[in-house]
């Protein structure tokens, strides 16, 4: 059987990206190799260098930053207070807090590698959010495009 562990980021610097991982973003070291850092939750970050060495022949498997083909999701109750601890660190934004198309509010930015990292509110609070404004539960479940069980869940338990 395959078990799916985590993503590996790859990182020039491997105190900066520490720093930012562990300082800005809060996440908690599980094990720490050097050239390896896994946090809880399942993501690693892995220095360049060491990580271009497993690879091989660096113009046959180049590594490129911003390369916008994925991103690290999060989430985070409090994501107006991350925002600002995020200007506090001049991080690049892709895009400050704005809400999706099905209602969620998520902001997307890069790390100190160019990595995309998005940010949303529990799709249970923006269910919660979007009662609070007055939408009904049946408004709710169209535009969310969540079952009507969730969000009479996260309605009833959020009051």
């Amino acid at each position: 059987m395959l078990k799916y562990v985590g993503p590996l980021m790859v990182v020039e610097d491997m105190k900066r990206a520490r720093h930012f991982y562990e300082q800005v973003l809060e996440q908690q070291v599980s094990i720490d190799f050097g050239e390896n850092v896994g946090y809880k939750g399942g993501l690693s970050i892995h220095r360049k260098a060491h990580f271009q060495e497993l690879l091989g022949d660096p113009t046959r498997y180049p590594i490129v930053s911003k390369a916008h083909n994925g991103e690290l999701y999060f989430e985070s109750d409090e994501i107006e207070a991350l925002l600002c601890r995020l200007k506090e660190h001049s991080v690049e934004f892709i895009s400050e807090i704005q809400e999706q198309p099905w209602g969620q509010r998520v902001m997307r930015f890069y790390d100190p590698d160019g990595h995309i990292i998005e940010v949303g509110e529990p799709i249970a609070s923006t269910v919660l959010r979007m009662h609070k404004q007055g939408a009904s539960n049946r408004e709710i479940v169209k535009k969310t495009g969540m079952p009507a069980e969730f969000v009479e869940k996260a309605v009833t338990e959020g009051k």
